[in-house]
């Protein structure tokens, strides 16, 4: 990393520090992708945010002056962006998923799965929204999926399930920052473990699916995420192997499992192509999610049990 001069003489208003920021960062060949895809939305976030300025700002308050103070906050957040190599979200210690405000850490993973398009159609046609009534978020992190996915369905709750004792503190944060302490349940477990005796109309996750090759040649602002949320073996597959085998005993009669497997698409499709897997298209970016019905997994179900079994051994 070359030296980097953080003085701003001369910058005044908030379009100098946004232009400033994303010229610091296209210099130093940030890596972007945890809420924004460029250098310059980036500096926005945190400029926006050292000055508590919301999103869509009318046009005029681009020309504002920043105080002093206000100058080093965002000289700081920017000198902290570019040595750490943080993710803004990280930086701020909050991210946006499906058009809601979501408290983050550094025990989650920064929201920015797709499935926020499934739910903006209230998973349709998959579940008919107004006859949900239970939900699973597996392998919920923040919680935003799960939390998301309650705008979608008027009579339902969401359970949300992690193994990280750390991410269920920050999903509890999120719960309890939109009041949905009736109807949202943070729930400690490995994967199906604790809940034994529970059925769900809808399962939906994003589990860890990085594989081996892919880990090692992440860029450095994704290798700031929690390892726990994105290790899943040398194929990317560990738990979702043991997703599809489990998934049939928590689901209703009529239930979906919708899951995000991303560039393990692939090895997913190579090992299973018996599976009826629906892979959905997004409009606006995002690979790899696919959706089965439980009827469809129970007529494999002596399959998935089978490839399930090699992992469970190493285990």
């Amino acid at each position: 990393m070359t030296n980097i001069n953080y003085q701003y003489d001369g910058l005044e208003t908030v379009t100098d520090f946004v232009r400033w920021g994303g010229t610091l960062f296209k210099r130093e060949s940030l890596y972007f992708g945890h809420g924004t895809d460029n250098a310059f939305d980036e500096a926005k976030v945190l400029v926006f945010f050292a000055l508590q300025l919301p999103w869509d700002v009318p046009d005029q308050y681009w020309q504002s002056r920043l105080t002093a103070y206000e100058k080093q906050q965002v000289s700081e957040l920017f000198r902290r962006r570019i040595e750490t190599r943080k993710p803004a979200a990280y930086l701020t210690g909050e991210a946006w998923f499906a058009g809601l405000r979501f408290i983050v850490s550094e025990a989650t993973l920064v929201p920015r799965s797709p499935i926020a398009e499934l739910i903006a159609q209230k998973y349709e046609p998959w579940v008919r929204h107004e006859d949900v009534t239970d939900v699973l978020d597996l392998c919920t992190g923040s919680g935003c999926i799960g939390i998301a996915s309650l705008q979608a369905f008027p009579n339902a709750e969401v359970d949300l399930v992690d193994i990280s004792e750390e991410a269920l503190q920050i999903a509890q944060q999120n719960v309890e920052l939109y009041g949905l302490q009736e109807f949202a349940h943070p729930i400690q477990s490995d994967l199906f473990s604790a809940l034994e005796g529970k059925q769900y109309d809808l399962i939906v996750s994003n589990p860890p699916y990085v594989d081996e090759i892919e880990m090692q040649a992440l860029p450095a602002e994704f290798q700031q995420e929690p390892k726990l949320g994105l290790e899943a073996g040398s194929d990317g597959l560990d738990l979702v192997r043991r997703i599809l085998a489990e998934a049939p005993k928590y689901l209703k009669e009529d239930g979906v499992l919708i899951v995000e497997v991303g560039v393990s698409q692939f090895y997913l499709e190579q090992e299973y192509p018996e599976l009826p897997f629906s892979w959905f298209d997004f409009e606006h970016g995002g690979e790899g999610v696919f959706a089965i019905h439980k009827s469809e997994l129970e007529l494999f179900q002596s399959l998935l049990d089978e490839r399930l079994a090699p992992a469970s051994d190493i285990d």
